[in-house]
């Protein structure tokens, strides 16, 4: 019987409850409380999407500062770069021009001193001739033994005019070839050492060059024959466009025009030897 009593107790409560539940009251409680947490999700998701936006500006912010100050800072360096390489190709350039221009005056004093210090095939014909055509003062003395000089020297040319040509040779008593003549009218009244072959006394360092309008008596006419160097024949210019020579095996020593066609499609060049310096 009490077992039966509790077990009508308990239905009884269950159908009680079940009752309680599925009246309208409470759903309408129930509504309303999901309607305020629907509600109350999208304002909590606004507030929390504001809030990262804010923290992202805030993030962003000091960042994108940073980048815009490195850019600032780059373009001053790029800047101050551009000018430091511009001052440098300025002084680049002033210093190539600087130079140039040094380098073209060191070549201008150069020359003007290898004018004035060259000798012999160096010499500049100009110069040369300046200086032989330069008014020397002489003494009364001097004067007079260089005219002395000059008038031995053709006494001596002329007195083996019609010995015979000997290659080699350089004395009156066996006969001359064409520098040995030269060599024996000049070697014992100059002062400096006479050399011995006609391309040597071409190349002396202290003939100077004579042109062919200016000749003058015991200058030295040169000739090129048998292509042998600058010059391979000699004689001595006596006046009146005529030398004095010894020309070749079977001749004599003779005067000889230097207007014949000949001499003159073999002619070089001349030289002064004897001046008032080269003389003893």
């Amino acid at each position: 019987m009490r077992l039966l009593f509790t077990l009508s107790v308990l239905l009884f409560t269950q159908l009680f409850l079940n009752m309680a539940h599925a009246s309208p009251h409470n759903s309408v409680a129930a509504e309303q409380r999901k309607s305020h947490v629907s509600q109350a999700k999208p304002d909590d998701r606004r507030k929390r999407k504001a809030v990262a936006r804010s923290s992202k500006k805030t993030k962003s912010e000091p960042v994108v500062k940073e980048r815009k100050a490195k850019v600032k800072e780059t373009r001053k360096i790029t800047s101050t770069k551009l000018v430091r390489n511009q001052h440098s190709v300025n002084k680049s350039a002033k210093t190539t021009k600087n130079k140039v221009t040094a380098k073209k005056e060191s070549r201008t004093i150069a020359r003007k001193e290898t004018s004035k210090k060259t000798y012999g095939r160096h010499r500049k014909t100009k110069d040369l001739l300046a200086k032989g055509s330069k008014p020397l003062t002489l003494s009364a003395a001097h004067k007079k033994r260089y005219q002395h000089a000059q008038q031995t020297a053709m006494t001596k040319l002329m007195h083996q005019v019609g010995k015979p040509y000997r290659w080699g040779g350089t004395s009156p008593n066996t006969g001359f070839d064409c520098s040995g003549l030269v060599y024996y009218a000049y070697k014992d009244l100059m002062r400096i050492k006479m050399p011995r072959t006609a391309n040597e006394m071409y190349h002396l360092r202290d003939a100077a060059p004579v042109k062919r309008s200016e000749l003058e008596s015991g200058d030295l006419v040169f000739f090129r024959i048998n292509n042998r160097g600058a010059a391979d024949h000699v004689g001595v210019y006596v006046g009146n466009g005529k030398f004095i020579q010894s020309p070749r095996t079977g001749e004599e020593i003779k005067i000889t025009s230097l207007g014949d066609d000949y001499w003159q499609g073999h002619y070089v060049g001349a030289r002064r030897v004897m001046t008032p310096k080269t003389i003893r």
